[in-house]
């Protein structure tokens, strides 16, 4: 049953795109650049003694990109409090979004000390980036998802 009006976004034109959106379209390329060379870097060889310095280096990188991730989302002039401005009925989708990402920005620390340990095997490390990964993607995907719902827009896509 509909209790109030249903309200379908409206795409918008490039120029009419909120610069904090255009900044956040930008962004997400360069984040799936560090996701992927993360997976990359995890792929190779365990056997090549340079295996974990090269991991523990794209996770580093990937840490990075994901804090301004945050950045980019969360701050005061961020994508978030523009796409609340105009949309609040998703307020219930950001804060879940925002929930994700201190849960991801703390595994992804939890990984890095774990990478450093001589002790864990490549296999653990391998799982446990698995898991990251996984809920890297299922987060990049409802985000992507709040963003059509809110701008009508595709965030994956150019503009």
């Amino acid at each position: 049953m509909v209790t109030g009006p249903i309200h379908h976004p409206v795409a918008m034109s490039p120029i009419e795109e909120p610069a904090v959106l255009r900044a956040a379209r930008r962004h997400r390329i360069r984040l799936l650049r560090e996701i992927h060379s993360f997976e990359q870097a995890l792929a190779s060889p365990a056997g090549d003694p340079e295996w974990r310095p090269r991991v523990t280096l794209r996770l580093s990188g990937l840490r990075g990109e994901f804090a301004e991730h945050m950045r980019l989302t969360e701050g005061r002039d961020g994508l978030y409090t523009e796409l609340l401005d105009q949309a609040p009925r998703l307020a219930r989708t950001v804060h879940v979004l925002l929930r994700e990402h201190a849960a991801v920005a703390a595994v992804l620390s939890a990984l890095q000390r774990r990478a450093e340990l001589p002790e864990a095997t490549t296999e653990e490390l391998r799982s446990w980036a698995s898991d990251l990964l996984r809920e890297l993607s299922r987060h990049r995907q409802r985000g992507a998802d709040l963003i059509y719902r809110a701008y009508g827009t595709d965030i994956g896509r150019p503009a």
